[in-house]
């Protein structure tokens, strides 16, 4: 018999998992998070998963619980004797630390990746890692899933007649770069300085944005400063709206004020990571399609890389 799909949720992902397995095709796998008073957790698996391919749905953003969460279920999973075990990771937390960029500090992403497989995964299912090179921190096979797929779509549908394209940083460029590319776009970059970590110093646009419709594009939204300062700064210039696609909605802090007062039109991010309150500017597409092919595909042992877009240009360029 050939191994089955069982496709189980942390406490931390639960509403995308589901959508995940209603895609999929399978029902949401039985798990029970058992806490104790002290604040400790245990996860048991209410159900066999014997021989079977178990997909473990949990994204590890803040607090430390959700990875630690994950962590276990992997362990778990593994005694109970499943077949593979296969970590999907929609956020993948501490991947800002993918460096040692200053004396004397960890490199959180590269411990995260020794920890989950040490706990046993066997395979990685993510998407957009702040750092791509992450990958090569892993010695199992990594599925770095690209969210071009899901905002491409939303962006023709805006049908934007001056679209450029804006990188809020110049870490942000690569990404930004592919998907301008795709649309033959201009493309411009907001040089930005800072003084410590969420408080820029200084920021200057390199390129034209005289009467464009901007559409900035990263990875993550953690205080929204970078993307409210950048908005602000290209309005100055000229541009005639000015709106953000981002795949991570971090947003801590005085994230949402900072949105609500800023001159974007609109926040466009993926549910990799529940928002914590409702905004007017706020937009939420579904990863959960990309995810339900992905595992599909790692299932039946298909390539994934019609889902890239680089993949899509090369098509489009024969």
């Amino acid at each position: 018999m050939n191994p089955s799909v069982k496709i189980f949720s942390g406490t931390g992902s639960q509403q995308l998992a589901e959508k995940i397995a209603q895609r999929f095709g399978a029902p949401i796998g039985k798990i029970n998070i058992q806490k104790f008073s002290d604040g400790e957790f245990q996860p048991i698996f209410l159900e066999s998963i014997r021989g079977d391919y178990v997909f473990l749905v949990q994204s590890t953003f803040a607090p430390t619980d959700n990875l630690m969460e994950l962590l276990l279920m992997i362990d778990a999973a593994k005694r109970a004797s499943a077949y593979k075990i296969i970590a999907v990771i929609p956020y993948y937390g501490f991947a800002r630390q993918d460096r040692k960029d200053k004396p004397r500090v960890a490199i959180g992403s590269k411990l995260i990746a020794t920890l989950l497989q040490a706990a046993g995964a066997d395979r990685i299912i993510t998407m957009d890692l702040h750092a791509p090179q992450i990958q090569a921190f892993f010695d199992v096979p990594v599925d770095h899933l690209d969210s071009s797929a899901i905002f491409i779509p939303y962006i023709e549908q805006l049908k934007l007649t001056n679209l450029t394209f804006a990188a809020p940083d110049v870490g942000s460029t690569n990404r930004v770069r592919e998907v301008a590319s795709y649309f033959n776009a201009e493309m411009v970059i907001c040089d930005k300085h800072r003084k410590r970590a969420n408080e820029i110093a200084s920021m200057v646009v390199i390129g034209d944005v005289s009467d464009r419709d901007i559409v900035l594009i990263d990875d993550i939204c953690d205080t929204g400063g970078t993307l409210a300062k950048a908005a602000g700064l290209l309005k100055e210039k000229g541009a005639r709206s000015v709106r953000a696609l981002i795949t991570h909605p971090v947003l801590s802090g005085k994230a949402y004020e900072n949105i609500e007062n800023s001159v974007l039109e609109e926040l466009v991010v993926c549910d990799t990571i529940p928002l914590k309150q409702e905004s007017r500017k706020i937009k939420v597409v579904s990863v959960a399609d990309l995810f339900a092919i992905a595992i599909r595909n790692a299932y039946e042992n298909k390539s994934i890389t019609s889902l890239f877009i680089h993949s899509q240009l090369r098509g489009r360029d024969k």
